[in-house]
């Protein structure tokens, strides 16, 4: 019973909140609205046990995606009075869209109430009784599957430094720091600190 209550308060804040994203005339109501759909949708994921989506669903999309959104909308003098101009002209082809989307989701909801061509498949078999979901998860991913997730972690380093080297630009009078000359400097080149306080102090033929 508190399950279902549950259900739908987070179903029902998700779907208004998800409404409010699309509709709000502040962008930055928007994404308010943006990461409490995403707060909803993470409860939804812990009702179904789902954990580990849930924490990567506020993790990821909430304390990165999410607050980025929300500082580049502050930081950036975007005009969007000019990029609603072509709301009214495109609400007709988004309405179809809307509509076919929202047909196959009552298809499919209807298909899994009536067991659906996977109701003669064998249920998920849990890892075991002290073993949680997470765990779980973590176990297969770091064992079985551990050369791929390292292979996506190569790729996203990779496309980490192409984003850095297509974005460098040196602009010419800027001092930059040269390690290497900075590391193999000599003596003679490199600053002298002499103590004041023994009456040994810097003549100007030092200085220069």
């Amino acid at each position: 019973m508190l399950q279902g209550l549950a259900f739908y308060l987070l179903a029902t804040v998700a779907v208004v909140s998800a409404l409010l994203v699309v509709t709000a005339r502040n962008p930055v109501h928007s994404v308010l609205w943006l990461i409490l759909t995403f707060f909803s949708a993470a409860g939804l994921f812990v009702l179904l046990s789902a954990e580990f989506l849930a924490m990567l669903l506020v993790v990821v999309y909430v304390g990165a995606v999410a607050v980025l959104f929300l500082f580049v909308v502050m930081m950036l003098d975007v005009d969007f009075v000019k990029l609603r101009e072509g709301y009214a002209r495109y609400l007709p082809l988004a309405g179809i869209v809307a509509g076919v989307l929202l047909a196959e989701m009552i298809m499919v909801s209807i298909s899994v109430v009536q067991g659906g061509a996977a109701k003669d498949a064998l249920a998920p078999v849990p890892a075991g009784p002290d073993v949680t979901n997470i765990e779980t998860i973590g176990r297969v991913l770091y064992t079985d599957y551990v050369y791929f997730f390292q292979a996506a972690g190569v790729v996203l380093l990779i496309a980490m430094i192409g984003a850095i080297v297509l974005t460098l630009r040196h602009r010419p009078g800027v001092h930059r720091q040269d390690l290497a000359a900075q590391a193999n400097r000599e003596r003679a080149k490199a600053v002298e600190i002499k103590s004041v306080a023994t009456g040994q102090g810097v003549t100007p033929e030092e200085l220069l």
